[in-house]
């Protein structure tokens, strides 16, 4: 089953966010645009890239009203550690969500029951709480950010503007389509 355009189900989880321990739960989500990168474990050697390349484009996250969430299956007080002591993580000024129940993983569909670890899958969730978009797969295949905000750009621009939607390799200020049945065998 699908997990677009459903609602995220209720959760609890710590998080490490600026120097100091919070709690994140989907009311956390709600309200502004959300976007959730899952991430096998700290600590790794992959893992680390990712979380810099968000940190280098959080401020773009942030203008565009996102939060950004790094979810893995340790602890709070494992990122705390990894913050401290990973120059590419410790760049991160966004929440750092343990998942020691795997609550999250198995709500999201990227847990591996066999490792106890997450897949990596990136999620864009809309202030509703409604996910818009999913993505998942391999670990030994880091993702690129820059996607993930077109992504975001695209679902804001749908959200914005009901009956358009954006083609492949769409852009911001690019152009879009509004679909209909004259449009059926023209493109």
């Amino acid at each position: 089953m699908s997990l677009i355009n459903t609602q995220v189900q209720p959760f609890k989880a710590q998080a490490f966010h600026n120097g100091k321990f919070i709690e994140v739960t989907e009311q956390s989500l709600k309200g502004k645009w959300s976007v959730l990168i899952f991430m096998p474990a700290a600590f790794t050697f992959n893992c680390p890239t990712e979380v810099e390349d968000a940190a280098e484009h959080y401020d773009t996250f942030k203008s565009l009203g996102a939060e950004v969430y790094v979810v893995t299956t340790d602890t709070h007080f494992s990122h705390k550690v990894w913050h401290e002591t990973s120059p590419a993580v410790g760049k991160a000024k966004f929440p750092l969500v343990g998942d020691p129940t795997h609550t999250l993983t198995r709500a999201f569909g990227v847990h591996i029951e066999e490792e106890g670890l997450a897949l990596r899958g990136t999620f864009i969730i809309n202030p509703e709480g409604v996910i818009k978009t999913a993505e998942i797969h391999d670990n030994a295949i880091a993702r690129d950010v820059k996607e993930t905000l077109r992504k975001l750009q695209a679902a804001q621009y749908v959200a914005a503007n009901p009956g358009q939607v954006c083609p492949a390799k769409w852009q911001a200020g690019a152009k879009t389509l509004t679909p209909s049945l004259d449009l059926v065998g023209k493109i």
